[in-house]
């Protein structure tokens, strides 16, 4: 059932997971490192050459798909007012599975060429993009292809639910309660999943190429840490809730695991070290309230009404991206009194504590 749910709901960027706003905050933090990547690379006349060529892994189809392009063609912009060079033509390729909606983003093309002529002129670049479905965990682009490649919360998710999970009882993921063999089934497919998407990209970049991944991980050892886990743990709570009520099925819950998985930074170090294809330039840590409108990272003693506002937008970020997979698993009946009781638990979460998720931005080097 999951290889089917993955096909066909599941993006690999789950961008959805963090709605709009969160995502830009997301995509702007790493827009430095980006820029200090591009400004690093060797031979800059012979790297931009005539053509540029940018992949955007999990790019989804939302507001911000077109908004990491934008950004890095007025990097390299920059970069050749400053080093005197002709800015090169860019070859964008937006990459998700199958299923993602494609033709959202191309009825978005139009204005965006139309906003970069404004911008830059009609003499910039141009820029042709082009859509590439298919999974990141196997090959997209030719051998020596690409300069740069780009994933904004994609990495985390797994290419499938990790196999012997029968006995994560009540659990969708690792938990508190989760036996040990849930929790090395977890890093075992992480391992195997980064091990080879590495190994593909370093296929498909130019020798010197880069590669830059923001992703959600986790900032100690401990895989059932509060900061990785609650937010979920709070969610099968809120399943467990309905189970007690009569409105889902035991059976389901516990059939139930999500393909994802934050790992640590010494976990990255060890897969980007033992893959041997890439020298790990940056590695940079920051956070992001659960509730992503809430940007007071000082306050942790918010009042009973904010703890509800908190609370509820905390639950409708999970709700954009949880619902699909929520759905098809359980049936639509359920989705409306499941996050009525997510957001409930958030909010006297929230109340106590500012949770907030711990993301890993990598910058990658090919040898």
């Amino acid at each position: 059932m999951w290889s089917i749910l993955i096909s066909t709901i599941m993006t690999n960027s789950f961008v959805n997971f963090i709605i709009y706003h969160p995502q830009e905050i997301v995509i702007r933090k790493a827009m430095p490192i980006v820029k200090q990547t591009i400004k690093s690379m060797p031979n800059l006349d012979i790297m931009f050459g005539k053509c540029f060529n940018i992949a955007d892994l999990g790019c989804s189809s939302g507001t911000n798909t077109l908004l990491v392009a934008s950004i890095i063609m007025d990097i390299v912009h920059d970069v050749c007012k400053q080093n005197n060079l002709k800015v090169p033509q860019f070859q964008v390729c937006l990459n998700d599975l199958c299923s993602n909606d494609f033709n959202a983003i191309f009825k978005l093309l139009p204005e965006f060429h139309a906003k970069l002529r404004k911008e830059k002129g009609e003499n910039f670049g141009p820029c042709f993009v082009s859509a590439v479905p298919g999974s990141f965990y196997d090959r997209l682009f030719h051998d020596e292809t690409l300069h740069l490649v780009h994933s904004s919360y994609s990495v985390h998710w797994l290419s499938k639910v990790p196999e012997g999970l029968d006995n994560n009882k009540a659990n969708i993921y690792m938990a508190r309660t989760s036996p040990q063999n849930v929790l090395e089934a977890y890093q075992k497919q992480f391992y195997s999943d980064f091990t080879k998407f590495l190994k593909l990209r370093s296929k498909e970049l130019v020798s010197g190429g880069r590669m830059v991944l923001i992703f959600h991980g986790r900032s100690i050892v401990d895989p059932t840490s509060g900061e990785t886990c609650r937010l979920l743990e709070l969610l099968a709570q809120s399943l467990v809730d309905l189970l007690k009520e009569g409105l889902v099925q035991g059976s389901d819950i516990n059939s139930f695991n999500l393909p994802y998985y934050s790992p640590c930074e010494d976990e990255v170090r060890n897969v980007i070290h033992i893959e041997g294809s890439f020298f790990l330039d940056t590695m940079n840590v920051f956070q992001v309230n659960w509730d992503p409108y809430d940007m007071d990272y000082t306050n942790m003693n918010d009042s009973k009404e904010h703890s509800q506002i908190h609370g509820k937008n905390a639950a409708q970020v999970m709700r954009a991206g949880m619902e699909p997979l929520l759905t098809s698993h359980f049936g639509s009946s359920i989705i409306d009194p499941l996050f009525i009781r997510y957001e409930k638990h958030l909010t006297e979460h929230l109340a106590y504590k500012k949770t907030r998720y711990f993301n890993v931005l990598i910058s990658l080097v090919k040898k």
